[in-house]
């Protein structure tokens, strides 16, 4: 039996398996904070997958809290509607329901909370939404402490109020908790500041006043243990805290590390893809060895063999899943049935984005943020389908429609891949450091998914030498990505093959925004039409991907989403009966 699909507890309440939804946030809440529908479908798609516990996103206590435009509220009574309808559809889903109350403290601006932000000590705090500002809050009197925390509890009974089953106490990455714990931002002189005891007392009295107020919730205290700066909170220093949460009441701990002003760099805090896996593990099992309170551990954690270990050598209880649910919501059902998973590539672009005003999104899943839009597939049925190019967008459109057709996969080159077999050369993918295992990850699994699903591979096969091998196919799906202009395909190639593009002149050549996007789109042009031509009368055509316009890999894998389970692609036609296809 598979550890990972047990249950356990959190206080008093039974989770059905080990696997936790961390708080996220998505933007899918309107502009002043309510649930959308939206917000429903996107918490129901990881529902549906199994989660057994999902986490709202940080949804702050007190308006001058809010850390981003369209974050959740839960700061007033008119929120609970909202709150209550999608808990009440994650119940009726099978998953438990969590909230995390966190306050954005000193990282927010007025323009964003409509309220002068407050924190610790008035010092200079960094702030990126959508546009980066540097702000200085309003130091926090005692009362205005005690306000602060008194709201905390409010808020959790209003949670329970919702239905929740569970809260969640943010005293991570930088926030108004983790303010108060790191020297650098706690200037202060009375019973809040310096010693660690007086730095971790106003979390703690925050984790008393609402196990007080909700003694029949589980109360989660999430803690980031290493700040990963000078003047910020070290690992000793961060055990301590979560030693001191657990006696004063805390149900489970959520172990985690990173703050905003982390160096190198606050990618930290979501530890991308140059980042080795399970990069906090270590610190959740060196708390869990000193408490008996439960411990959630999270960081990079989406391999199953990884999370299964974790939890089976009693370095952790729970796992948390971010990214990975975001990449795959059918993550926990994928591993119940020995299925491949869709793997997280750790680019960080569903947070990249996010922080500059976007829906939360995903590279390799089209369907992450707009979970309503495929609320009801139509994919097609009954099919003999050939997909032409075995990249990321002709794997994905092939495990999306293999289930009720008979696909095949024809892929010029002897492997699969396509242009991801050079992305992770490239010194940056995205905004974050490359590494080539993370894409080859992505490759095996998804094509070790089709393959699981009776999809068909012929490798080294061009099938513009021979033509006649597309006859027997209803559908051709035309995924062959973009070429080079001007020859410039094979010594860009010759480039990356040799590690070029990571010495010190080539890497900040290719770090250009400029370069990197004339690279993706002016440099290169789609390949559809010469593909098109091949149909023969009566073959539905599709084109997806970087095949009818060159670009990045998130809209190519997105038109493959949407050309498989809504029938919207780049391009899609019946030849005439007496006619070859040709471009729409």
């Amino acid at each position: 039996m598979n550890v990972l699909l047990t249950p356990a507890r959190i206080g008093a309440v039974e989770i059905k398996n080990r696997i936790v939804m961390p708080p996220m946030t998505t933007r899918t809440a309107d502009a002043e904070g309510f649930v959308t529908d939206d917000s429903v479908a996107y918490y129901m798609a990881r529902v549906r997958g199994g989660v057994g516990l999902i986490t709202v996103e940080m949804a702050s206590p007190e308006k001058c809290g809010r850390h981003r435009r369209h974050e959740v509220g839960i700061y007033d009574d008119r929120f609970l509607p909202g709150l209550t309808r999608l808990v009440g559809e994650i119940h009726r889903g099978g998953a438990k329901a969590s909230i995390q109350l966190g306050h954005g403290g000193g990282h927010t601006r007025a323009d964003i909370c409509g309220e002068t932000p407050i924190a610790p000590s008035a010092i200079a705090h960094p702030v990126y939404e959508t546009t980066f500002e540097t702000i200085v809050p309003q130091e926090m009197t005692k009362a205005r402490i005690g306000e602060t925390i008194g709201a905390h509890a409010a808020a959790a009974a209003r949670a329970e109020k919702a239905g929740f089953d569970c809260v969640e106490i943010h005293a991570a990455h930088g926030y108004l908790i983790s303010q108060f714990h790191a020297p650098f931002e706690n200037r202060r002189s009375d019973e809040y500041g310096g010693s660690l005891e007086n730095r971790a007392r106003f979390g703690l009295e925050i984790l008393r006043a609402v196990k007080a107020a909700v003694p029949d919730l589980g109360v989660i205290y999430r803690l980031s243990v290493e700040d990963f700066f000078p003047g910020g909170l070290t690992f000793d220093e961060g055990r301590q805290i979560a030693i001191w949460a657990a006696q004063s009441g805390a149900d489970a701990l959520h172990i985690s590390a990173g703050h905003y002003r982390s160096l190198p760099s606050a990618q930290i805090v979501l530890p991308p893809m140059s980042f080795p896996d399970a990069t906090f593990l270590d610190f959740a099992a060196a708390v869990k060895s000193k408490v008996a309170a439960p411990v959630i551990a999270v960081g990079r954690l989406g391999d199953p063999a990884l999370a299964q270990d974790a939890v089976a050598s009693g370095k952790a209880d729970f796992i948390a899943l971010g990214r990975t649910l975001v990449a795959d919501p059918q993550w926990v059902e994928k591993v119940a049935r020995g299925e491949p998973v869709r793997r997280c590539l750790a680019c960080n672009t569903c947070i990249n984005e996010m922080r500059g005003g976007a829906r939360i999104g995903c590279v390799v899943n089209g369907a992450a943020g707009r979970e309503a839009l495929f609320a009801d597939p139509r994919p097609p049925r009954g099919e003999r389908i050939a997909v032409i190019g075995a990249g990321p967008a002709g794997l994905t459109y092939a495990s999306l429609v293999a289930d009720g057709n008979a696909v095949t996969v024809f892929e010029k080159a002897p492997r699969a891949g396509g242009a991801f077999n050079y992305a992770g050369k490239a010194p940056l993918f995205q905004e974050v450091a490359t590494s080539e295992g993370s894409f080859r990850r992505y490759i095996d699994d998804l094509v070790a998914a089709c393959a699981m699903k009776n999809v068909a591979f012929r490798f080294a096969a061009d099938v513009t030498a021979a033509p006649e091998i597309l006859a027997p196919f209803d559908r051709i799906v035309i995924a062959t990505g973009a070429a080079y202009r001007c020859g410039l395909g094979p010594p860009v190639r010759w480039l990356l093959d040799r590690g070029l593009a990571r010495a010190p002149g080539f890497s900040r050549l290719f770090a250009s925004a400029a370069l990197r996007d004339w690279f993706y789109y002016r440099a290169r042009r789609g390949t559809a039409e010469r593909f098109q031509a091949l149909a023969r009368p009566g073959q539905i055509v599709t084109v997806i991907g970087d095949a009818a316009r060159a670009g990045k890999s998130k809209p190519a894998i997105a038109s493959a989403f949407a050309a498989a389970l809504s029938g919207k692609s780049s391009a899609s036609s019946r030849p005439p009966s007496n006619t070859a296809s040709s471009s729409p």
